[in-house]
């Protein structure tokens, strides 16, 4: 595995260091208490092609293979996780199903505006009764003449309120569960299709989570995503591809609570000497690193394995259980070692901590990981034993 990065990589993994450090990271308290990220962040965002990150550069991306996309992407994950999972939710499952499914028409059709970032993509899948279930999904799309009419609704759908291209999971074949489901590209404005209510959440303040609507919503046939009934089967491969990237995120934000509680332990000054002397601070310390080098190694080899055209979906669903356990854990010591100051709102300890308990949650919970890699881990026994020996 080779994780070096050409010159002209290097220099956009700079540029978006210093961005976000010079730039993003001073906004992040005003993207807390005001709920919206900066217009002037996102446009310098499309200007340095940070939207463009999944999408090859015949369509306007940036070209970037997967490890470099991940590294990134770990840079974006060291400030606000609003920013974080703008850039994130769009350059992973919002824009990936198009760039990996799509046909040559709607390549050519979405692709470049969504590279700009002149259009916002997201996925929708869940749905009241289908979130960990995912093949449990209500929302139907009943074909008619030269279009489907699609009847539902979706929550809990990120980036939704700024979006404009919407991957849509719906039911076309009732009778066959799982395989009777299909995925559809949804333009803004369609009629029949409504943005619900922001809903109030506990962190990521600054990217809105929605209801989405559709009454007798018509989408014609040129906008069926892959082969109808193939639905459920790209959801899962979007996810997975969702899931590797949300661990890169998730280690630049390790990464970060690490350097602030190694500069505040150096820092303050308890019982006459800093409380980096104290042994037990230095433990929590080393535990932090020794889980984020262990993360940085599961990740980029599910990133270079990726780019090697192979199967990940044992391994990303590895990388995003242990990144988002991992991302608790260091925000729960970060809180610790910082005491009373890492429980204020005005520092971004706080912060992290909140915005790290979703992860464990969205783009399928830990436990689903963990279903996934017990399967992963039955398929490999049971290959195994029909293996013949002589």
């Amino acid at each position: 595995m080779n994780f070096e990065f050409s010159e002209e990589t290097n220099l956009i993994i700079k540029n978006v260091r210093d961005f976000v450090y010079n730039v993003v990271d001073p906004y992040a308290n005003e993207i807390e208490k005001t709920d919206k990220i900066p217009q002037f962040i996102v446009d310098k965002s499309r200007e340095m092609g940070l939207f463009g990150l999944s999408i090859p550069e015949e369509y306007g991306g940036l070209g970037l293979d997967t490890v470099g996309k991940f590294a990134v992407l770990e840079e974006v994950g060291k400030t606000s996780n609003a920013y974080t999972t703008l850039i994130g939710g769009h350059t992973g499952i919002g824009t990936v199903g198009i760039v990996e499914m799509g046909n040559e028409e709607q390549k050519r059709k979405y692709l470049p505006k969504l590279a700009s970032g002149e259009h916002i993509g997201v996925f929708a899948l869940t749905e009241p009764s289908a979130g960990s279930d995912a093949s449990n999904i209500q929302t139907t799309a009943v074909f008619k003449g030269d279009r489907y009419i699609l009847n539902g609704s979706k929550h809990y759908i990120t980036n939704a309120t700024i979006a404009d291209i919407f991957t849509v999971m719906a039911v076309t074949d009732p009778s066959k569960g799982a395989k009777g489901i299909t995925s559809f590209i949804l333009e803004k404005g369609t009629p029949g299709f409504t943005v619900g209510k922001k809903e109030a959440k506990m962190g990521l303040h600054g990217v809105q989570s929605v209801e989405l609507f559709f009454e007798n919503c018509e989408i014609p046939i040129e906008n069926v995503l892959g082969e109808v009934g193939q639905g459920y089967v790209n959801a899962l491969k979007i996810l997975a591809n969702g899931r590797a990237g949300l661990a890169a995120r998730n280690l630049g934000s390790c990464v970060k609570l690490l350097e602030l509680s190694l500069d505040f332990a150096m820092e303050r000054v308890q019982f006459g000497k800093p409380i980096f002397e104290q042994q037990i601070i230095q433990h929590y310390l080393a535990e932090m690193d020794l889980e984020i080098e262990t993360l940085r190694s599961m990740t980029y080899r599910v990133a270079w394995m990726v780019d090697q055209g192979m199967n990940v979906i044992r391994e990303a669903s590895m990388a995003k259980l242990y990144g988002s356990e991992v991302y608790g854990r260091i925000a729960d010591k970060a809180v610790q070692i910082h005491g009373g100051l890492g429980y204020m709102q005005d520092y971004p300890i706080e912060r992290f901590y909140r915005d790290a308990r979703i992860t464990r949650i969205y783009e399928g919970t830990s436990e689903i990981q963990k279903n996934i890699i017990a399967n992963q881990l039955r398929k490999k026994f049971n290959a195994k034993r029909t293996t013949v020996t002589v």
